[in-house]
């Protein structure tokens, strides 16, 4: 039931992810570093706090009695990650929300996967998967069989987005009427996908404050047996603070050099309207955070729920790709070549979930050779 329940906690917020930025297209008269930091304090600033209050009692008090190694090591994966957001948003804005998810999420799924467990083979932490792990065991073997999938799907997507291309030929705009350039846009979409897998370093950076909320949580509901599920909220408040660290003072120069911070007082604008949007596209951002919290409270901060998170994020990007015809007016061959990389994708995520069932079930059977042998010895 814990894998069945992390997987929809992973889909809901693959959902929020892959679906943040609809609101962002809605905004009228605004340059883009105007809307994208007006989202983002919303994502990395109002709405982390309030999470974290709503679930967490004394979470302030976590921090504040967290060792400034945890604090800095977590902010400073924050400030990386927050390039690969800010790059993010720059990748979507000249490859589309389809192709350029595909790309920078597959990429992230690869690096936030491989480098913790490698991590973990040189420094071995009790509950944590290593790189050996991975390559020494069936469910390890599946599970890399999936990330392999996931980057020959990324590899198909990218050949797509290159047929796009020529397909468009020089008018450089497609037929949801977006920017298409594709060489700045996989550029921006590497350096996304390389480091915004720091959030999920930033997690285990930060592993001992949602260590403390779990302990807290026990302590206060003794009757429960399972993970607090709502334990890195904590985690959250730290890494997004790192987050919106890059992305404000980006996005102030922007402004500056753009001459457009009459963007926030434009009455020429929708101004009310275009607040709401950045909004409600700043909290779909963040409720992915939330919902991955939750999904790694039931499956762990491992390989599995980075790649299926990611996997789930790519899906609903493309799937928004389609409906603002992204690929309309291309040619039959390459609407197929980015069917065939979705349906890839797809594949890597059955695969995943499979790895994880069959490591889940493996855990399970070890534990119960363990309660046998410790109700049966004798001294």
């Amino acid at each position: 039931m814990g894998i069945i329940l992390g997987v929809l906690f992973h889909f809901i917020g693959g959902f929020a992810s892959g679906s943040f930025y609809m609101p962002y297209k809605k905004v009228k008269g605004w340059s883009w570093e105007s809307f994208w930091i007006v989202g983002g304090l919303f994502s990395w600033l109002v709405v982390p706090p309030l999470a974290a209050y709503l679930t967490i009692p004394g979470f302030m008090d976590i921090i504040k009695s967290s060792s400034s190694t945890v604090l800095g090591s977590t902010y400073l994966m924050g400030l990386l990650w927050g390039i690969g957001g800010l790059t993010y948003g720059l990748g979507v804005r000249y490859l589309g929300v389809s192709l350029g998810s595909s790309i920078i999420l597959g990429l992230c799924s690869f690096f936030g996967a491989i480098v913790p467990s490698v991590y973990y083979y040189f420094n071995p932490k009790t509950g944590k998967d290593t790189i050996a792990d991975l390559f020494g065991t069936s469910w390890g073997l599946m599970v890399m069989a999936g990330l392999v999938l996931c980057i020959i799907g990324i590899v198909i997507c990218g050949k797509a987005g290159g047929m796009k291309d020529k397909d468009l030929g020089s008018t450089g705009v497609d037929a949801a009427g977006s920017e298409f350039k594709l060489t700045k846009g996989l550029i921006l979409a590497i350096i996304s996908g390389v480091l915004s897998a720091c959030f999920s370093f930033g997690i285990e950076a930060g592993s001992t404050m949602g260590a403390t909320a779990n302990e807290i949580w026990k302590a206060a509901n003794p009757a429960e047996t399972g993970e607090f599920l709502f334990k890195n909220n904590v985690i959250f408040v730290v890494i997004l603070w790192g987050g919106l660290t890059t992305n404000f003072i980006w996005c102030m120069i922007l402004n500056a050099r753009n001459k457009s911070f009459g963007d926030y007082t434009n009455n020429k604008s929708p101004l009310i309207k275009n607040y709401l949007l950045c909004a409600l596209g700043g909290t779909m951002w963040f409720l992915q955070f939330f919902f991955y919290g939750m999904g790694e409270s039931k499956m762990g901060n491992g390989a599995s729920s980075w790649i299926l998170h990611m996997s789930f994020i790519i899906l609903v990007a493309n799937m928004w790709g389609i409906v603002l015809k992204e690929w309309k007016g291309v040619t039959k061959k390459t609407k197929t070549t980015i069917v065939i990389g979705i349906a890839t994708i797809i594949l890597s995520v059955l695969t995943v979930g499979y790895g994880n069932y069959l490591h889940e079930k493996l855990k399970k059977e070890n534990e119960k050779v363990i309660t046998y042998v410790g109700t049966n010895s004798t001294i």
